[in-house]
């Protein structure tokens, strides 16, 4: 009930009350600032926690290229527009210098999406795609805000039967995909807003791109420098 008062305070419009312009202006404003305030905490407590698996994350990835594998992604709903970030970030770097990564989004056929849903099943959408097309030592991130979406389980499932690196983001306590054993390295961030999840994952796989191609460039440096002294 407390909450639903403290909503009635902040959006009185909402409920069917009028209220004046400097004050809703002045509402409006708090709200901005609370919901600012909460997204850099759940953005701190977030890379405090997990940094070290970011870390582990971007190693994995970055072993996946230097073997010439790709880099597959998948979400639904909001995390599939992540999905899609994801492989135009590896497929297109928008930092001078860094090369291009093979990267597959596999959210973008959707002729295939509902081919699949309508005779298999939903649960089927990225498997189908990763027995077609990925390989061992490919790469596999999916994208989930619960952690519980039954496509990406059944998809890292199979990717790790195939032989896959598996990386999953997540939210809340990480669900099914932080206890199904099928996900290598996964990102939890510790809130159930669904907002502040979603703001972490962007940071997480920007960062996570980052640090894989340092990491190549650190390979690149490192043969030249033996080169040189050879």
């Amino acid at each position: 009930m407390a909450s639903e008062d403290h909503l009635r305070s902040l959006y009185p419009f909402l409920h069917g009350q009028s209220q004046e312009p400097v004050k809703l202006d002045a509402a409006l404003l708090q709200s901005i600032m609370q919901k600012a305030r909460d997204s850099r905490e759940a953005n701190d407590r977030f890379f405090s926690e997990q940094a070290p698996i970011l870390v582990a994350a971007a190693k994995a990835l970055a072993a996946v290229y230097r073997c010439g594998g790709r880099l597959f992604s998948m979400g639904n709903g909001g995390s599939s527009c992540d999905a899609s970030h994801v492989a135009v970030e590896f497929l297109h770097p928008a930092t001078a210098g860094r090369p291009a990564l093979a990267a597959v989004n596999l959210v973008a056929d959707m002729a295939m999406i509902s081919a699949v849903g309508n005779d298999v099943g939903f649960e089927h959408v990225f498997v189908r795609q990763l027995v077609a097309q990925a390989r061992a030592a490919d790469g596999l991130i999916g994208i989930s805000t619960s952690g519980n979406s039954a496509n990406l389980i059944a998809a890292f499932a199979k990717a790790k039967e195939i032989g896959l690196t598996t990386i999953g983001l997540a939210g809340g306590d990480g669900g099914r995909m932080k206890t199904s054993g099928v996900v290598d390295h996964c990102l939890v961030v510790p809130t159930t807003s669904i907002h502040r999840i979603q703001e972490c994952h962007v940071a997480a796989y920007h960062i996570l791109w980052d640090l894989v191609h340092t990491l190549l460039a650190d390979d690149r440096g490192s043969a030249t420098t033996k080169e040189a002294l050879g």
